[in-house]
């Protein structure tokens, strides 16, 4: 049991505000500040509509939360592939390989997330803009 308390702290942290937000709708105005990126610019940035995609992925609605910020639902994804790694290495007492944040790597997030910012503001990516805020 003691090889699973990091990867259950680290679940632990994730799950109590994901909680909160399943529980504090972000489409009811009031809630939470609005991005001031948009506000300053009109412009998304590539965390806009990330609350309301938690919030549905917290509900079990994956294609809502995909419509609300399809980069938040990928890397969701990609984090839950990673802790459950942790976990089944942790469960087995095998040392887990984590993946080494290399220059390349941050540099290709970084580009995937800008890449992603550029293109939901375009025409062509409007379908990637959160819906109407």
């Amino acid at each position: 049991m003691r090889r699973l308390l990091r990867p259950l702290a680290a679940l632990t942290a994730v799950a109590l505000p994901t909680a909160f937000v399943a529980l504090v709708d972000p489409n009811e105005p009031g809630h939470y500040p609005a991005c001031p990126l948009l506000r300053a610019t009109g412009w998304w940035c590539p965390g806009c509509g990330g609350l309301r995609c938690v919030h549905a992925l917290a509900r079990g609605d994956v294609p809502t939360a995909a419509h609300d910020n399809l980069l938040v639902v990928a890397l969701a994804l990609v984090l839950a592939v990673l802790w459950l790694g942790w976990v089944v290495g942790a469960v087995r007492g095998r040392p887990v390989r984590r993946p080494r944040p290399t220059a390349r790597r941050v540099g290709a997030l970084l580009l995937v997330v800008l890449l992603f910012a550029v293109v939901r503001n375009l025409p062509v990516g409007a379908g990637l803009a959160p819906p109407g805020v």
